[in-house]
């Protein structure tokens, strides 16, 4: 018999938060804080990121009144922490690394690039260190674009900050998804001309990231992409406890 191939089959979008930022003139941006739970065909379970760091008010806008955590959306699912296999690592900041230290069973998988960035001190990922570099994680670094399992892959999409990495998932029923993270926070600026936001790190490599991702959405006919930090999308998405299949 031929042994079954272990695929994403569900996909669950965690919404832990949602605020509007002012921008001048009666204008507000809607902005979501979110991280995603993967379920194969073989009952494993896969995280990506977990959300904002307890306590933590970070610089700009601030999630840190969050109407959730990672924690309870998992046990609202029926999940614990030790439940989850894999937790995939798009980057350190404090609002995507905030509760990795729950996770102590999990495989943590993370672009080295980004890795040696943070363990070397970068000011900007000392807020959630003590979750993301907590001793008893065991983290599997990777150079560039890599499968994690058949319908299951990581992209390098460097420019947000070194290292930072999108997922990219088939699923049965719905078919390709991409989780653009903040390579691409906002629908309106999926374009290749985009500007940077003052947290983006690099202008050039964003917007080669961004090309990247707009050549997979059209050569994959990307069915979903969703944009890590858009308010006015995820109001539209279906979020846990419902799920894409």
């Amino acid at each position: 018999m031929t042994p079954s191939v272990d695929t994403p089959a569900k996909l669950y979008l965690l919404r832990l938060s949602t605020t509007s930022l002012p921008i001048g003139e009666g204008r507000f941006l809607d902005l979501a804080l979110g991280c995603y739970l993967i379920e194969t065909l073989e009952g494993r379970h896969i995280l990506v990121d977990s959300g904002m760091t307890p306590g933590v008010k970070p610089a700009g806008p601030s999630f840190s009144e969050c109407e959730s955590n990672v924690i309870e959306q998992l046990s609202a699912l029926g999940l614990r922490p030790e439940d989850i296999h894999t937790v995939l690592c798009t980057h350190f900041d404090v609002d995507h690394a905030g509760y990795h230290d729950a996770f102590s069973n999990a495989e943590f998988i993370v672009q080295r690039a980004h890795y040696d960035l943070a363990r070397g001190g970068h000011p900007r990922f000392a807020e959630a260190r003590a979750h993301w570099d907590h001793p008893s994680l065991r983290y599997r670094l990777i150079e560039g674009d890599a499968e994690v399992l058949p319908g299951l892959t990581l992209i390098e999409t460097s420019g947000h900050v070194t290292g930072h990495q999108s997922v990219l998932i088939r699923l049965p029923r719905t078919g390709p998804v991409l989780l653009a993270i903040d390579a691409v926070m906002m629908q309106h600026l999926f374009s290749p001309d985009r500007k940077a936001w003052p947290h983006d790190e690099n202008e050039e490599q964003l917007r080669a990231s961004t090309r990247k991702l707009l050549g997979i959405v059209e050569r994959e006919s990307v069915s979903l992409v969703v944009f890590g930090h858009d308010g006015r999308q995820w109001q539209s998405l279906k979020t846990s406890p419902e799920f894409y299949d």
